[in-house]
């Protein structure tokens, strides 16, 4: 399921080398972090998040034979977040 998730992401943004995936399992749930740079977020949230649940409805329906719930999750690259908030702070003094 993870390659699904990859798979699926990589081919929305413009940057596919800055897509990382990873899965932390639970007793009941897995949990999908997808980072992506800071410009394809939008891309793959989609107008009104529609791509971001047509994404999560896909894995939930490939999860329902492991009998767990499946959650995704969307964030910029931890670089591009460290980035942004420093950006933040620069202009919130």
């Amino acid at each position: 399921m993870h390659e699904l998730v990859a798979m699926i992401v990589k081919a929305l943004v413009d940057d596919p080398e800055q897509v990382s995936v990873n899965a932390v399992e639970g007793e009941r749930s897995i949990i999908f972090e997808v980072r992506v740079a800071p410009d394809d977020l939008g891309k793959v949230i989609g107008k009104g998040g529609r791509i971001a649940n047509a994404l999560r409805t896909l894995v939930r329906a490939a999860g329902t034979k492991n009998h767990k719930s499946i959650w995704v999750d969307l964030n910029k690259t931890a670089e591009a977040a460290a980035e942004s908030e420093d950006h933040d702070e620069q202009y919130n003094r």
